[in-house]
């Protein structure tokens, strides 16, 4: 297993001080620290053909922007509706899965044309009935797209014509999170990430049809009883790169059996490999860089890079 760790790019969180009288006095009983507030949710990272890093900060209501000379990070977008998992298209445009203003603006899939910064709404229904919250997004090789709405139990696709198709829902499928597809079109890879007792927690794979369909679902990998995967993304060989698994519990029956981290499987399900991040929660992971050869992972309050050594994808 790999020891490297990764370089942390951006920090936004609260740090509090304490003084001290400057009078020794008896040593107080020791208390365990809790977190009182957190300032920042980072999901969602992507790259644009310049090597623009962007992400999403969940709690700031924002889409920020990590510039590739320089590494200033800007936001551009606020309010973001929400914004949750983001890809850029062949075309260079932004896909946003937003959780929406539900006072305001419903959850929604956007396309953002990077040059005129003129925002599409892809799809923000079913059939006449709201989505619950988009929560991450990919594409196949014919430019079709496939998202999750992780409470609402489903998975969709878009065709080139904007055409809306539900291709696993409810009871198939329970609480659908990050997803992605092999290099080859061949294999969709979906993970469920249910938190309730003897919920699934594991990575589905199906075989994709030409036509978009899935079909002959197969575990890939089981994360029960630790925390699940969250986001992941895949190189140009076909591995799998998952985000996953937690240092200290929170309150749920998700247990520490998962180390928290990017875990590396081969096409065939063996583990590869296995880089800790020691920030709770890790949630994402994308490439960037001009040979996709640095892997971007948020994590909490951090944007997180490593170098490869097999170039990814941006799917």
């Amino acid at each position: 297993m790999s020891r490297r760790t990764f370089c942390c790019v951006g920090i936004m969180g609260l740090l509090a001080a304490s003084g001290a009288s400057g009078q020794e006095s008896a040593s107080p009983a020791p208390q365990q620290l809790q977190v009182a507030a957190t300032v920042a949710f980072l999901e969602g990272p992507t790259s644009d053909s310049d090597g623009n890093v962007f992400f999403t900060d969940l709690n700031g209501g924002r889409i920020l922007k990590l510039a590739a000379e320089g590494g200033r990070v800007t936001t551009y977008r606020e309010p973001s509706n929400r914004a949750n998992g983001l890809l850029f298209d062949p075309e260079g445009r932004l896909l946003a899965c937003e959780g929406g203003d539900r006072a305001q603006i419903p959850p929604r899939v956007t396309r953002t044309d990077m040059k005129t910064g003129q925002v599409e709404v892809l799809a923000d229904n079913y059939q006449g009935q709201r989505f619950n919250s988009p929560n991450d997004i990919t594409y196949d090789g014919k430019g079709r797209l496939y998202f999750t709405d992780l409470a609402g139990g489903a998975v969709y696709r878009i065709d080139p014509d904007k055409k809306l198709t539900r291709i696993l829902a409810r009871p198939e499928i329970d609480r659908p999170n990050g997803l992605a597809i092999s290099p080859d079109d061949r294999t969709f890879y979906l993970i469920e990430a249910n938190q309730a007792e003897g919920g699934p927690r594991m990575i589905r794979a199906y075989d994709l049809a030409p036509d978009g369909t899935v079909a002959n679902m197969r575990v890939f990998h089981n994360f029960y009883p630790g925390r699940s995967g969250d986001g992941m993304c895949i190189d140009s060989q076909g591995s799998l790169y998952v985000a996953a698994g937690l240092n200290r519990t929170r309150g749920t029956s998700e247990t520490l059996a998962t180390k928290a981290g990017i875990h590396v499987f081969s096409s065939s399900g063996k583990l590869l490999d296995f880089f800790p991040v020691h920030e709770d929660s890790v949630t994402n992971c994308g490439f960037a860089g001009p040979d996709l050869k640095t892997l971007y992972v948020t994590a909490g309050k951090l944007l997180l890079k490593m170098q490869t050594t097999v170039a990814g994808t941006r799917r």
